[in-house]
């Protein structure tokens, strides 16, 4: 049985250093106008969060995983060589990443990524789960349109975060995410599936909606750039018919105080998720505390804007 990062509540390298002062987190906060575009479009896009060289030791642990018979492939919640069955159009999807390898297991306490998801949250947050993504060149599949917390209801109440971060240059030639501004403010819909069909969601909006996707936006981003979305926000990707691959990592939080609503069907559709019984906090091992402004920032988070003091 291999070793269960999940037990290690901090980071085990030294490939994100951590600020030695609350001012040095200064520099990683959003800004005002920031926020107020994620408060009107559901996102917020092209913040920097990884260097080079993290890139790279992420890139190197996700081609060992993609790898089915890799150590610690057990620990996975899920795992998906190729979630849409279609040899022609591959879709890489696996959740647990940070239980098995050391640079995913430390990505969560990036401060570059835990300050501005603190600013959208508005609280101290904790990890729900992490995914990886991977198209590979001329033959990557879709992800189709979806929102997030259709998936989650599992969970109570709504206060969740999405954090989705390119490993390569994300372009619309090889698949780059796709968001529907606004459509935060739709409200919850069913789910209607992941992979295959880029565009079954259709059967569950209203005309005005499907009218909406007339002005998709295409995310662009340089490698190492992330985008910060509202678990309402329509979103999916199209397929990578380009020359490159197209990976990603994505980190899922919720705010702490959410609690288990798990019951009957109600349920993240993997008997490996770590489950707690309905009512319980959301915490423990598997949903460790990755940020308190109290610990982490002191007097300075009187000053941080965040999406409740805009």
């Amino acid at each position: 049985m291999s070793d269960d990062l999940a037990l290690r509540h901090q980071p085990i390298t030294d490939l994100f250093p951590q600020p030695k002062a609350p001012e040095a987190w200064e520099h990683f906060q959003l800004t005002k106008e920031q926020l107020e575009h994620f408060q009107e479009k559901g996102f917020v896009n092209g913040l920097r969060l990884l260097s080079d060289e993290q890139i790279d030791a992420l890139r190197a642990e996700l081609a060992e995983m993609t790898d089915p018979n890799h150590e610690g492939h057990e620990l996975f919640y899920e795992y998906h060589s190729n979630e849409s069955g279609d040899p022609d159009s591959v879709l890489f999807h696996a959740l647990g990443a940070w239980r098995v390898r050391s640079a995913f297991h430390d990505i969560l306490w990036n401060p570059a990524f835990l300050l501005p998801a603190y600013q959208l949250l508005g609280k101290r947050f904790r990890l729900f789960h992490d995914q990886l993504f991977s198209k590979p060149a001329q033959h990557g599949g879709v992800v189709a349109w979806h929102q997030d917390f259709s998936y989650w209801t599992w969970t109570q109440p709504m206060a969740h975060l999405t954090c989705w971060i390119g490993l390569d240059d994300a372009t619309e030639e090889n698949g780059c995410l796709h968001y529907i501004p606004r459509s935060h403010r739709w409200g919850l819909l069913e789910k209607t599936g992941l992979a295959g069909d880029m565009d079954s969601v259709r059967e569950v909006l209203t005309p005005e909606q499907v009218s909406d996707f007339e002005n998709q936006c295409p995310v662009v981003l340089k490698k190492g750039e992330c985008s910060f979305h509202h678990p309402l926000m329509m979103h999916g990707s199209y397929e990578n018919k380009s020359n490159r691959p197209r990976r990603a990592t994505v980190i899922n939080v919720l705010a702490d105080g959410v609690t288990s609503n798990f019951e009957g069907e109600n349920s993240p559709g993997t008997n490996n998720f770590p489950m707690l019984p309905k009512g319980q906090k959301m915490e423990g091992d598997f949903y460790p505390l990755l940020f308190d402004p109290v610990e982490q920032l002191g007097d300075l988070a009187k000053t941080i804007p965040t999406i409740d003091t805009i």
